[in-house]
C-alpha cells in the first residue's frame, strides 16, 4: 500500500525509504533497527495537527486545588498522584498507565490529550488536569464532621414495627341523654390514647352517639370486603334509657372501637380516623358522601373496578374449607343462641330473688312495726334491713352476669353476623367474576364474527379488539378479587377462632369469680346478723336462747317463777 500521498489515518508518520522527498534520513545502530530522523521544517507535529487543542484549553478554565491525595478515602489515583509534582518539559507527556502493547497502539501518537480520551474511552484511570505543577487527582470525599452531625435535629427514632402497628386505648365514658322528648338520645365521650402519627396528638376526645358508631361499622364494612368487622350492639326501642341497658350498651361499644382499633387493617382505615378524631364529624362525613356519592352499601371496593355487585344466581361452594367454615358457624350460632337464653333465663331468676328479698323485707319491717315487744321488733327490723342488702347483691350479681359472659356471647353472635356479610361479599365477587367472564365471552364471540366478514368491517373490529381487552381486564380484576378475598377471609377467620377462646376464657373466669365474691359476701350477711342476734348494743340477749346461754332468765322464764313465786306463798298462808 502507498503510504506517500497525504497523511497517515493513524495521525503519524509513516515509515519510508532512504530516498524520499521528506529529507529524512534513516540509519542503522548496529543491531538491524532503522532510526528516523525527521527534519523539524517538514514534518508535522501530532499536537499541531490535533484541531481539539484549543478547545481543551477553553475547557479547563476551572483549576482544582491540589489536595493531599493520602486522605482520599479510594486510594491516590494514577501512579504519580502522590508523588513527584515537579514541573516536566512541554513537550514530554506524562507517562501512561502500562497496559498490554498491541499493534494498533504501537504507532498512537503521545499527544497529551488523546492520550486522555482514549484512556477515558476504554475505562483507564486518567488524570483530570494538566498544568505547569503537573497532573493532579480529583479532591477527596471528606467524611461528615461532629459539628454537621450535631445540628441534625435529635427526635426519638421510630422502628418500623411500632410505625406499622400502632397501638391504641380508647375509652366510651360518660353517657348522658341530651334533646327534648321527640330527639332524646344518649351521647358518649370516646377518649383515645395511641402512638399512631397519623393522628394531630397522642390524646384526644369527642363526643358520639350510637348512630354514629352505626356509620362506622357500615363504612368499615364497604372499604374492606372480606375483613370481619367487630359489630356494634343491637338497637333497642323499648327501654333504651335504663340504667343498666346504657351501661351494657357502653361496655359493648367499647369492645367494639378497640376490636377496630386492634386490627391490623382497619385500624389504618380513614373512617376510622375520622370518627376518632374529627370534632366536626357531621359535617365530614356530609363532604365525603358528596365526594363519593355512588359507593352505597357494598359497592365501595367493587365498584372502584367497574364492576356490577349484582345478587347474581345461587352460590354453589366449591371449596371444601369454607363450606367447613359455614357448617361450623351455623352449629356455633345456634349453640350460642341457646347458650344466651340460658343466662337470660338465670339473669331473670336472680331479678326474681331480688325483687322476692324486696319483698319479704317488707313484708318483716311492717311486722316489725306492728309487734310491741322490743325483743321480738328489733330482731324484725335486722332481718328486714338483712333482706334489703341481699336485694342489691342479687341485682348486682345479675348484671354482672349480663356484662361478663352475657356480653361476650352477644358479641360474637353478632361477629358470626359480620362473618356472613363478608361471606356474602365473597359470593358477589364470585358472581362478578363469573359475569365478567360471560361478558368477556360475548365480545370474543363478536369479535370472531367480524373477522370472517373481512376488511369491510375493519372499524368494528377494531372497537371489538378493544372491547375483547377491556373485558379481559375486568375478568382478571375480578378473579384477583375473589381469590384476594378468599385468602383474606382465611386469615380472619384462624384470628376469630383465636380471639374467641381467649374472649371466653377471661369471660367465663369473670363470670365465676363474681359468682364466688357474691356467695362469700351473702355469708358474710348472714354471719354479721347472727353475731347481733347474739347480743345487742347494751349486752341483752334478744331471744330466749342467748339468755340461757348467758344464764340470764328470759321473760317467759321471769313470769313463770314470779307464778311460781305467787302460788308457794299463797300456799303457805
Amino acid at each position: 500500500m502507498d503510504l506517500d500521498g497525504g497523511d497517515s489515518p493513524w495521525g503519524d508518520v509513516p515509515s519510508q525509504s532512504p530516498g524520499s522527498r521528506n529529507g529524512s534520513k534513516s540509519s542503522g545502530d548496529g543491531t538491524g533497527r532503522v532510526i528516523l530522523q525527521a527534519s523539524s521544517n517538514n514534518v508535522r507535529s501530532p499536537a499541531r495537527r490535533n484541531p481539539r487543542t484549543t478547545r481543551k484549553i477553553s475547557a479547563q478554565a476551572t483549576k482544582l486545588e491540589a489536595v493531599d491525595d493520602t486522605l482520599d478515602p479510594l486510594g491516590p489515583l494514577g501512579d504519580n498522584s502522590g508523588g513527584d509534582t515537579s514541573p516536566t518539559a512541554p513537550e514530554q507527556a506524562p507517562t501512561p498507565p502500562q497496559k498490554e502493547p498491541f499493534a494498533a497502539q504501537s504507532i498512537r501518537p503521545t499527544s497529551s490529550t488523546s492520550q486522555v480520551s482514549g484512556s477515558a474511552g476504554v475505562g483507564d484511570s486518567v488524570n483530570l488536569e494538566e498544568d505547569g505543577a503537573g497532573f493532579r487527582g480529583p479532591p477527596p470525599v471528606q467524611p461528615p464532621s461532629e459539628a454537621d452531625s450535631s445540628k441534625r435535629p435529635s427526635e426519638p427514632s421510630v422502628s418500623v414495627e411500632k410505625a406499622a402497628h400502632p397501638t391504641f386505648d380508647i375509652t366510651v365514658g360518660d353517657p348522658h341523654k341530651v334533646g327534648d322528648l321527640t330527639s332524646s338520645h344518649i351521647v358518649y365521650q370516646v377518649r383515645t390514647r395511641t402512638t399512631s402519627k397519623a393522628y394531630r396528638q397522642p390524646e384526644f376526645a369527642v363526643s358520639r352517639r350510637y348512630r354514629d358508631f352505626l356509620w362506622l361499622y357500615n363504612s368499615m364494612h364497604n372499604n374492606n370486603p372480606g375483613v370481619v368487622v367487630p359489630p356494634p350492639p343491637e338497637k333497642q326501642a323499648v327501654g333504651r334509657f335504663d340504667t343498666n341497658f346504657v351501661e351494657s350498651r357502653r361496655a359493648a361499644l367499647e369492645r367494639m372501637l378497640n376490636k377496630i382499633a386492634a386490627h391490623s387493617i382497619l385500624q389504618h382505615d380513614g373512617d376510622m380516623k375520622i370518627f376518632l378524631e374529627s370534632e366536626t364529624f357531621t359535617m365530614d362525613v356530609k363532604n365525603k358522601e358528596n365526594r363519593e356519592p355512588d359507593l352505597g352499601q357494598s359497592k365501595g371496593m367493587f365498584s372502584s373496578f367497574g364492576i356490577s355487585v349484582g345478587g347474581g344466581g345461587k352460590f354453589v361452594e366449591h371449596d371444601d374449607w369454607f363450606h367447613d367454615r359455614k357448617i361450623y358457624l351455623d352449629a356455633l350460632e345456634n349453640q350460642l343462641k341457646a347458650l344466651m337464653k340460658a343466662i337470660d333465663t338465670v339473669v331473670a331468676q336472680r331479678k326474681g330473688l331480688a325483687d322476692a328479698a324486696g319483698d319479704f323485707s317488707a313484708s318483716l319491717h311492717a311486722l316489725a312495726a306492728v309487734e310491741l315487744s322490743p325483743a321480738l321488733s328489733t330482731p324484725l327490723d335486722g332481718l328486714s334491713d338483712l333482706q334489703l342488702r341481699i336485694r342489691e347483691l342479687y341485682e348486682r350479681q345479675a348484671q354482672q352476669d349480663v356484662l361478663t359472659l352475657g356480653i361476650t356471647i352477644d358479641e360474637y353472635l353478632r361477629l358470626i353476623g359480620s362473618i356472613k356479610t363478608a361471606f356474602s361479599q365473597r359470593q358477589k365477587a364470585f358472581h362478578s367474576w363469573h359475569a365478567a367472564e360471560s361478558e368477556m365471552q360475548k365480545r370474543k364471540n363478536t369479535q370472531e364474527k367480524l373477522l370472517r366478514q373481512g376488511k369491510t368491517q375493519q372499524d368494528r373490529l377494531n372497537q371489538a379488539n378493544a372491547d375483547v381487552a377491556d373485558a379481559e381486564r375486568k375478568v382478571h380484576q375480578t378473579r384477583l378479587l375473589f381469590d384476594d378475598m378468599g385468602r383474606l377471609m382465611r386469615n380472619e377467620l384462624q384470628r376469630f377462632e383465636k380471639e374467641k377462646v381467649e374472649d371466653f376464657k377471661s369471660g367465663v373466669e369473670t363470670f365465676l369469680e363474681s359468682a364466688v365474691e357474691a356467695q362469700k359476701e351473702l355469708i358474710e350477711l348472714w354471719e354479721t346478723f347472727l353475731l347481733q342476734l347474739d347480743t345487742d348494743d347494751e349486752g341483752n340477749p334478744y331471744y330466749a336462747g342467748a339468755a340461757a346461754a348467758g344464764n340470764v332468765p328470759s321473760e317467759p322464764a321471769q313470769e313463770g317463777n314470779a307464778a311460781a313465786a305467787v302460788t308457794t306463798a299463797e300456799e303457805e298462808a
